[in-house]
């Protein structure tokens, strides 16, 4: 307020030239209102962009103005904004359509040509303005950028100064909070509330005072913070500065605040203050205020940044003319304000260098800057300078960068983004000056791309395995960010015939060159098959270097396109050096990429690691593809469309390395029958895969416009059509596998209508696009962009859904539509004499499919390159002409058998042969079409007018092959079947040498299946599933090692009860399915007693697992990260889920199955103490009574003698030896735990889950209850499979699902081992209970009716409490000689289990 009332005020009053308060409504009230909105956004507010009618994505409107425009009805696009742009209301040039809103549109009478704003203003305003606004801002430019700490420029400096003086604290972004904060502590002596106070300041405004008091004393502070901040990275900067410097820069800062407010009342003081900043001084070149603001940004802290950022954007940014000036004046500075930017450390928000994109993205300027300033050289220039790292041939090399330099790099990247905006907006009419200085731009742009062009070579490792993975992201990354700039340069060159032409000749000099640069020094080689040869280079792929970067190449790729797709090519063909073009040339990188490819999916290149993996991924991914793979198929498309289609396949059968095997005759059964390793064998039948997969792209992909006669509308619907043939998918998933533009669209909305049902959500809550079924005669089982996995998962979609329609599952290749005149020779590939000798050879494997190596995978391909020329011979003969005769002529060429000497059967005789092939049952569908087409296709030839001469001698050759074909065929069978008697002879001759050689054994056979079928004859029909002993000769179960692995970390381990623990995810739940009385509830869960269970099953605890195993500690790292992760999120954020981590409820990390506890995985009983049960001295039941009972006197007598006084102990003591009690029953016997301490932990956990889910409480292992939750659970999970079984009439201890049966073993072993957790003491006074239930006796009045018991409940928890009494009665108690009777229920499981197997 003081400098408002003391400094400000009388300002304002010079200004007006009166009472401000009168003064500024006057001159506001005189200015005729902008149709520029402007309003300069905060941090978080947010902003609208139409995706109808905005010109780029960065054209944005403010929530005001974007409600009073035509847009909110229009497709739009809401975020927030990081602070520092304005809204683009009113910009014409902003706008396809409704550039203004309500507010701020224009008057129909006002003029279209803009006036001079000073006209509003007088003279003497003007005059004043000048004068005040020079000096102002004058001041706050010189002392904002003053340097000096300790002294003030001349004119400003006092006669007496003070020792007082600031320690000042710089904001960077290199150190943490933390590191600053500790820091702050240690130097000034302050709090921790004061620090972070400090600190945050430090960050909001980019410096503030630590300390003030006189010079040593700031010094003091100053170099503490530096030695405690420059030992791993560059110190805080801090200054010690003068108080008066630091008032005066403060008051500088505040007036320019006051001048951005000021300007706000009158354009014609924004126009003043606009010549007052760009006014050049006396120094020259960059001597203006605004040259020297900039120029000095990189100095100044955040604060000053900010508010002489904003001032720019509602001055000069705001009025048009100045704007232009402002632009030529940043493009001069360009390189300079980039270089200080990649050295700064601050955020682009903060650099004057993101006003780019203010400036950039106006199509006019843009222009302007490009013509007049070269804009389009210098950026990218600039960006070549900061890359400066280069290997021998002046390629990039990311590979040994520091940590400095990597900063550098993603700092650089910004300027790709500066030119994209340059290119974001396509120019409609072109002069001579944009065109030179375009192709200008075009050159530099091509130097950018030969730097990378065949970079980060990579060589296949052999021998071991790469020691260190190389760096690849960089590459990549600079590959992303060129992706959509590569796509708006050739949109440029295809607006314009004669900078297309230019460009095309420029990129093919360039590709020459690299091509000339480094050769890896090849040898000349010539290839012949079939009577063709060509003469090319030795190159092994997987010997030589190989990169899968080349910009250049896809760049010209795509330019060739675009000659076909403006017919340029047609036009003006001799203006373009295609008679130079060399197809090998054009096709040799591209071709060793795809070969790269093919060979790392073979397994060729697993030792060269992860980073090789990834980059094949990223080429093909969906981000990469359309400037990567893409463009290579299309390059190779070139090349083949013009050369000869033979030369071409012998040239990729080379580079595949599989010349040998299709060009020397039978080499393929003499390497099968050779000792060849297995692993060569299957990379060689998955390169010829990947080879006939090339070729069905090479000639089906022709939905790019140029290179099939398609448009845009129809590239899009494919890949639509081609996702949704995998899966109905959601808008959000559709939307993420289709490429976008450089305006962040995909095209979707426009063509989705036309393919795609909308099918509502449902319960999921997710609405899904289906694919119409009309549609699915386009799926292409060969789609290029398909991964392996979604090719699968399309082929299986497409065959059930026809089984379904029941039709026949042949997924024949789908009608495509012509090529463009400039590919039409493409398809001449198919015909090819080497393309039949392959297709021969692979098909001649399968039919001696036992003497070769060869895959049904490879056998498809060829049925559908088969099917396409078959398609492409009926689509020529439908749309030929009288004066065209057809010269695709494939069915003519499949019906010729071989030339001597090999005579091998026709093509199609040899698919008549698959066709009743037991072996390719799956295929036969597809042949049966294939025959079918190739007879329809017969007709139409026969029919045709045009029809070759040669057509006759065909049908005549095409009979006598079959002839012989049907007598060749005819031999095997009797060959055959030859084989077959033989082979049946040698097993009868070897089942009479056995039994001689054995015949006792034989004979005791024979005997015992005698005496078994007699005794059978008399006893009742029984399964033998079902005969289990389990009596004193029980039946023996065979040990068996149990080996799992874990579903988390991949490790095999053998369940022992000294290991770790593995367990199962289960999930526990209360239950009513068996409740007789729904009615009947737990009122108060704290008290209620769950022992005996009643008969109407009214509430049970029940158990399930989805059978999937874990090690403990992995499960509680896999359940600790998921809280964390539920904790981490802010409320506001957490979306609805089917399960509550609160509760302790997770999905299982393999088929996410609720769950909410695991069950330990266990061995059995008898493993850990003896084989088997011992019957040998089974008592009677009197006995069994007689003696329970006297044990259980035994344990009563113990818990007196703990209760009575000391003084008793004697007398105690000797009673206990005249009743000679057992060892298990003496207070100092404590029964030894066979199990792990990770275990012990287990069953504590799935013990106190049952206890907490089954009673509604808090977990408690102490509660006396857990025991009894656990057995009862285990009862009620048997009765309730019992019902399930007996409900789906299958026996009750048939075969069950792995997951029941895994589920039910755990419980029972749990069960019977839960006692080893469990209080002693507790577990025995249970065990009383209960025997009282059956027996009773005075010491247990209050127990229950036995009709009111539910007896398989009683009968499980007794058999798993006996073990709480070790060493009492040789049936139910532990012996040194004899298990429990708590092994009972999981060792009668486990036998009758592994008998019904």
């Amino acid at each position: 307020m003081l400098a408002q009332h003391v400094l400000l005020g009388p300002m304002e009053w010079y200004l007006c030239g009166e009472d401000p308060a009168f003064g500024f409504p006057k001159l506001e009230q005189a200015n005729k209102p902008s149709h520029l909105c402007g309003r300069v956004f905060k941090v978080g507010e947010p902003t609208y962009s139409c995706r109808d009618c905005a010109v780029d994505p960065t054209c944005v409107l403010c929530m005001e103005c974007f409600l009073g425009s035509i847009h909110r009805d229009h497709r739009y696009r809401m975020t927030t904004s990081g602070g520092g742009g304005f809204c683009d209301c009113g910009d014409t040039e902003a706008w396809k359509e409704g550039p203004y809103c309500q507010k701020h549109e224009l008057n129909t009478s006002e003029i279209e040509e803009e006036e001079d704003p000073l006209v509003h203003l007088s003279e003497d305003v003007i005059a004043r303005t000048y004068n005040i606004f020079a000096i102002m801002f004058r001041y706050a430019v010189e002392i904002l950028t003053w340097e000096k700490e300790s002294e003030l420029p001349a004119d400003l400096e006092m006669v007496e100064k003070s020792d007082t003086y600031y320690c000042m604290l710089f904001n960077d972004e290199v150190h943490t909070y933390e590191q600053v904060i500790y820091t702050l502590q240690k130097a000034v002596n302050c709090t921790q509330k004061e620090a972070i106070g400090f600190a945050t300041t430090v960050d909001r405004d980019g410096r503030r005072s630590v300390r003030y008091g006189d010079f040593q004393y700031c010094e003091q502070a100053k170099s503490v913070i530096v030695r405690n901040t420059s030992r791993q990275t560059k110190p805080l900067k801090v200054q010690v500065m003068h108080s008066s410097i630091v008032a005066h820069q403060n008051f500088g800062l505040k007036l320019l605040s006051w001048l951005g407010s000021i300007i706000g009342y009158s354009d014609g003081l924004r126009r003043i203050l606009c010549q007052v900043g760009l006014q050049e001084g006396p120094d020259g070149e960059n001597s203006s205020l605004v040259d020297r603001l900039m120029l000095s940004d990189s100095k100044l802290w955040k604060g000053a940044r900010s508010v002489y950022h904003q001032l720019f954007m509602s001055s000069l940014l705001m009025d048009l003319k100045y704007k232009k000036l402002f632009a030529v004046r940043f493009a001069k500075n360009y390189e300079r304000l980039q270089s200080d930017y990649v050295t700064d450390d601050h955020d682009r928000e903060f650099s004057v260098a993101d006003l780019s994109v203010q400036i950039f993205t106006v199509p006019s300027l843009a222009r302007m800057l490009i013509t007049e300033e070269n804009l389009m050289s210098i950026i990218i220039k600039t960006f070549m300078d900061h890359l400066r790292h280069r290997d021998a041939h002046g390629r990039f090399q990311f590979e040994r960068y520091t940590a400095l330099q990597a900063f550098k790099f993603r700092r650089v990247q910004s300027l790709i983004l500066d030119l994209k905006y340059v290119l974001i907006s396509k120019p409609t009419e072109w002069s001579d000056e944009l065109r030179q200085k375009f192709l200008e731009g075009f050159d530099a742009f091509l130097e950018l791309l030969k730097c990378m062009q065949g970079m980060d070579p990579i060589t296949r490792q052999v021998g071991q395995h790469i020691e260190m993975e190389p760096e690849w992201e960089a590459a990549f990354t600079l590959q992303m960010k060129l992706t959509h700039v590569i796509s708006m340069m050739q949109d440029w060159c295809a607006s314009d015939e004669k900078v297309l032409i230019e460009a095309y000749k420029k990129c093919l000099a360039v590709l020459m060159q690299c091509h000339g640069g480094y050769t890896d020094g090849e040898q000349p080689i010539t290839l012949s098959i079939c009577g063709h040869s060509v003469e090319t280079i030795r190159y092994c792929v997987s010997q030589e270097k190989v990169s899968i970067h080349l910009p250049v190449s896809r760049l010209l790729a795509g330019l060739h396109v675009l000659l076909s797709k403006s017919e340029v090519a047609y036009k003006f063909p001799e203006l373009l050096p295609l008679s130079e073009l060399s197809p090998p040339m054009l096709i040799e990188h591209p071709l060793r990429c795809l070969v790269l490819c093919a060979q790392v999916h073979a397994g060729m290149w697993r030792r060269n690691g992860f980073s090789l993996v990834n980059q094949i991924y990223y080429y093909h991914n969906v981000k990469c593809r359309r400037e990567m793979f893409d463009k290579d198929i299309v390059m190779l498309q070139t090349g083949v469309s013009m050369m000869d289609p033979n030369h071409f396949l012998m040239i990729m059968l080379s580079r595949f390395e599989l010349y040998q095997i299709f060009s020397t005759p039978d080499y393929g059964k003499r390497f099968s029958s050779e000792i060849t390793h297995k692993d060569v064998v299957q990379q060689n039948n998955t390169l010829i895969e990947e080879m006939l997969y090339l070729i069905i792209m090479l000639v089906g992909e022709r939905f790019s416009p140029g290179v099939g006669q398609v448009n845009a509308t129809d590239e899009i619907k494919r890949e639509i059509i081609h996702q949704l043939s995998i899966k109905p998918m959601a808008h959000s998933e559709l939307v993420k596998s289709l490429p976008e533009d450089e305006n962040k669209e995909t095209g979707m909305e426009s063509v989705i209508e036309a393919v795609a049902h909308f099918k509502k959500p449902g319960l999921t809550g997710r609405g899904m696009y289906e694919l119409k079924p009309e549609c699915a005669k386009e799926f292409n089982l060969y789609f290029y962009h398909f991964s392996r996995a979604e090719q699968s998962k399309a082929e299986e979609a497409q065959r059930k859904l026809k089984r379904q329609n029941r039709e026949d599952t042949a997924l024949p290749p789908p009608v495509l539509p012509p090529f463009c005149p400039l590919f039409a020779s493409l398809v001449n590939i198919l015909q090819s004499d080497v393309m039949l000798c392959i297709m021969g050879t692979i098909l001649q494997w399968a039919v001696e499919h036992n003497g070769y190596a060869w895959s049904e995978s490879m056998l498809q391909r060829v049925l559908h390159l088969i099917g396409m020329a078959l398609q492409e011979e009926k689509q020529h003969l439908e749309n030929v002409t009288e004066e065209h005769v057809v010269t695709f002529t494939f069915t003519q060429k499949i019906s010729k058998p071989g030339e001597a000497p090999k005579n091998s059967p026709s093509i199609l005789a040899m698919l008549e042969t698959l066709q009743n092939a037991p072996y390719l049952e799956v295929h036969k569908d597809m042949i049966r079409w294939i025959l079918k087409t190739f007879n329809a296709v017969k007709k139409m030839r026969e029919s045709s007018p045009t029809s070759p001469v040669a057509e006759t001698e065909g049908t005549i050759m095409e009979e006598s092959s079959r002839d012989k074909d049907k007598a060749e065929r005819k031999r095997k069978a009797e060959i055959a079947r030859l084989r077959r008697e033989k082979i049946m002879a040698q097993m009868s001759e070897m089942q009479r040498h056995f039994i001689d050689e054995n015949k006792e054994l034989f004979q005791q056979t024979l005997e015992l299946d005698a005496s078994t079928s007699a005794v059978l004859d008399n006893s009742p029909v029984v399964s033998d599933m079902t005969l289990t002993a389990l009596g004193p000769t029980q039946t023996q179960v065979p040990e068996q090692r149990q080996f799992v692995t874990c579903i988390l970390c991949q490790e095999e381990q053998e369940v022992k009860v000294e290991s770790r623990a593995m367990v199962l995810a289960a999930f526990v739940q209360r239950s009513t399915v068996l409740s007789k009385n729904r009615s009947k509830f737990i009122q108060d869960p704290e008290k209620y007693d769950p022992l005996f269970m009643h008969p109407d099953l009214s509430c049970g605890t029940h158990t399930s697992s989805c059978g999937h195993i874990m090690h403990a500690h992995c499960w509680q790292r896999y359940f600790d990260s998921v809280q964390a992760k539920e904790q981490r999120r802010q409320q506001r954020l957490r979306l609805h889920t089917s399960y509550d981590v609160e509760n302790g409820e997770f999905l299982c990390p393999l088929c996410e199955c609720l769950s909410n506890t695991v069950i330990p995985l266990l061995l059995p009983p008898r493993n850990i103490f003896n084989n088997r049960l011992n019957f040998s001295e089974q008592p009677n039941l009197t006995q069994w009574i007689r003696t329970i009972s006297q044990q259980i006197k035994a344990l009563q007598f113990l818990r007196k003698e703990e209760s009575s006084p000391n003084n008793a102990s004697t007398k105690n003591s000797e009673n206990m030896d005249e009743l000679q009690l057992p060892e298990g029953f003496r207070p100092d016997f404590h029964p030894k735990n066979p199990y792990s301490e990770s275990i012990k932990e287990m069953l504590t956990t799935f013990g106190t889950a049952t206890y907490k889910v089954g009673l509604k409480v808090h977990p408690n292992e102490e509660d006396p209850r857990v025991p009894i939750m656990c057995w009862g659970s285990c009862a009620y999970t048997i009765q309730s499979i019992e019902r399930i079984l007996s409900d789906e009439d299958k026996p009750l201890f048939g075969p069950l699902p792995c997951r029941l049966d895994d589920c039910l073993r755990s419980l029972t072993r749990f069960a019977a081992a839960h006692w080893t957790v469990a209080s002693l003491s507790v577990v025995q006074g249970h065990f009383c209970k209960l025997f009282a239930s059956l027996v009773p006796n005075d010491s247990h009045e209050e127990l229950p009716c036995i009709l009111d018991i539910d007896m398989f409940h009683l009968l499980d928890t007794e058999c798993t409490t006996t073990s709480s009494s070790p060493k009492c009665c040789p049936l139910i108690l532990w012996t040194s000689d004899s298990a429990p009777l708590s092994w009972l229920v999981p060792t009668l499981y486990d036998y009758v289990r592994t008998q019904s197997m």
